[in-house]
């Protein structure tokens, strides 16, 4: 199982047990909805009694003085009292300012009806009175508490998830660039070693070809310490011409690369376009990206270069003609990680994420991709 799956594995459980929580305290709540609602049909069938002695002219003082609390203890249950032909003759724990609105009572009254059957006072012969109630707002709340406890649940979750993946990529940034830097700082010696050694083959008048290939490598040596060295601080930005920037990496990669890769290039070689890199580092990209393309095309195809000068951005569309990649791993492609070679760290494309994204606030994405027939990698740069 490799670190996606079970990161996968990590976000299903949490959702899983959120989801049991939240049917676990839905149905106990359910349950206690219904004894509150049994219960407070009891208070209203008391409250009916009591009414109906009131009524009653037999009671004696002692007799009306005891329904006259059990009447007054209820204040949560809404009740209205009405006669056979639903004419409201009181109402108690209902809006007090629209007693006399007519049609606000028969709207309450309608409510009433259809969340309880009412419940008949036969006061004598011939006399029939109705009590409608609702639940009170007691029982209520408790009926909306589970989605809320649910909703309160899914925000912890959230921001749990939040926090320990902030904490992750704030670790994962220290090894960035902890690694980074020891890395710069290690390629130094040797590198200050080998120029020594270089001027020393000069002075020995050896071959003046083999020189200069030392030389070349020597200096690549230097811009990749350069790079390392850059990783974890904010590197400067210089307007510095695109056009030029990008030939010198493809004629470095023409170089290096099989010549059944043909190298393309769209715009005017001849023109200037400035835009605002740090050179070093946006040179790196375009090696990671044209690297992959390389190895998609198994040494064999043809890789684009076109560039869009689009007002306010730039623009920076790299075309290869290899395997493609499916559409559900545009994104994993720039995971840390992530690699579908069998040799490598798979460091390259998230390196140019966090190039582009982070240190010159641009963008980077899979434009397009066909299986079997080629991807479209898009930079966009800020003019």
């Amino acid at each position: 199982m490799n670190i996606y799956s079970k990161k996968f594995y990590w976000k299903l459980s949490l959702f899983i047990i959120a989801i049991l929580i939240g049917i676990s305290s839905m149905w106990y709540t359910s349950v206690l909805i219904k004894k509150l609602s049994i219960e407070e049909r009891k208070k209203v069938e008391l409250w009916a009694e009591g009414m109906k002695q009131l009524a009653s002219p037999d009671n004696n003082d002692s007799n009306l003085n005891f329904v006259f609390e059990v009447v007054r203890k209820n204040e949560t249950v809404p009740v209205i009292l009405t006669d056979a032909d639903e004419n409201v003759l009181y109402a108690r724990n209902i809006d007090s300012l629209k007693l006399d609105d007519e049609n606000y009572l028969k709207t309450q009254i309608k409510i009433m009806k259809e969340q309880n059957p009412p419940i008949e006072i036969n006061i004598e012969e011939g006399i029939v009175q109705r009590i409608y109630y609702r639940d009170s707002i007691l029982l209520q709340r408790l009926f909306y508490y589970p989605f809320i406890q649910l909703g309160v649940i899914f925000l912890f979750i959230l921001v749990a998830y939040l926090a320990f993946s902030s904490s992750r990529r704030a670790e994962q940034n220290q090894v960035w660039v902890g690694l980074s830097k020891e890395t710069a700082h290690q390629l130094g010696t040797p590198i200050s070693s080998l120029l020594a050694w270089v001027e020393l083959l000069k002075l020995k008048e050896t071959d003046q070809s083999i020189i200069a290939e030392v030389d070349k490598d020597v200096k690549r040596l230097e811009v990749i310490t350069e790079r390392f060295s850059k990783i974890g601080s904010s590197p400067k930005l210089t307007p510095i011409d695109i056009y030029e920037s990008l030939l010198k990496s493809i004629t470095y990669l023409k170089t290096r690369s099989s010549s059944k890769i043909k190298f393309q290039t769209n715009f005017n070689e001849t023109q200037k376009l400035l835009v605002p890199i740090n050179n070093a580092l946006f040179e790196w990209v375009i090696e990671n990206i044209s690297k992959n393309a390389i190895d998609a095309m198994e040494g064999k195809g043809d890789l684009d270069f076109t560039i869009t000068d689009n007002t306010q951005v730039v623009y920076l569309d790299i075309k290869d003609s290899g395997k493609g990649i499916a559409k559900s791993k545009y994104k994993t492609i720039f995971n840390p990680g992530y690699t579908t070679k069998e040799r490598g760290w798979g460091l390259g494309l998230s390196l140019s994420k966090r190039i582009i994204e982070q240190y010159h606030s641009g963008k980077i994405f899979v434009k397009n991709s066909e299986i079997n027939k080629g991807t479209t990698f898009r930079i966009v740069l800020h003019k």
